[in-house]
């Protein structure tokens, strides 16, 4: 367990710390640009995302670490499959927390190109993840992923989790 969280903690610094960290602050300098048509609400909507992106990381991270014994990163990956948390409810709760935090971070600074990268980085992910991810934990968990892709949504979150 210890050389998972360390090897999460690590790969969380390498990977969403730096996608919905430090490259959408080296885009925005975290400023407030140009409003958005309704920007107060935009404004809110983004601080909303923003706080919600962050926990839901941060607790699929340590989930990986304390019940799947392993890390995020491809070259360490878990031993089992995780499904409970986040995953009740979205099979991609990391990417849609990273999405949710640069979006968010686009709409309380009213960043254009914040967005642009958001929805450049969500190709990326979907790409990634049909091409290579899902291929990969279907030859390594078998029937016990196909349940798990059957009753969880790959990206919107349903509202009630599967228990």
């Amino acid at each position: 367990m210890t050389r998972a969280a360390v090897g999460s903690a690590v790969f969380f610094v390498v990977a969403p710390a730096t996608v919905a960290g430090w490259i959408p602050w080296w885009i925005s300098r975290w400023e407030t640009g140009r409003s958005f048509p309704g920007s107060d609400l935009l404004r809110a909507v983004g601080v909303v995302l923003v706080l919600c992106g962050i926990p839901v990381l941060v607790d699929s991270f340590v989930r990986f670490a304390r019940e799947g014994l392993g890390t995020p990163a491809p070259i360490a990956p878990t031993e089992h499959l995780v499904v409970s948390g986040w995953y009740r409810y979205v099979r991609n709760p990391m990417y849609v927390a990273v999405l949710s935090l640069v979006f968010g971070q686009a709409l309380l600074f009213g960043n254009w190109t914040l967005v642009e990268y958001g929805a450049v980085l969500w190709v990326f992910f979907h790409l990634f993840v049909t091409g290579y991810e899902e291929r990969v934990l279907r030859r390594k968990y078998g029937a016990e992923y196909d349940r798990f892709m059957a009753n969880v949504p790959r990206w919107i979150p349903r509202y009630t989790g599967v228990k």
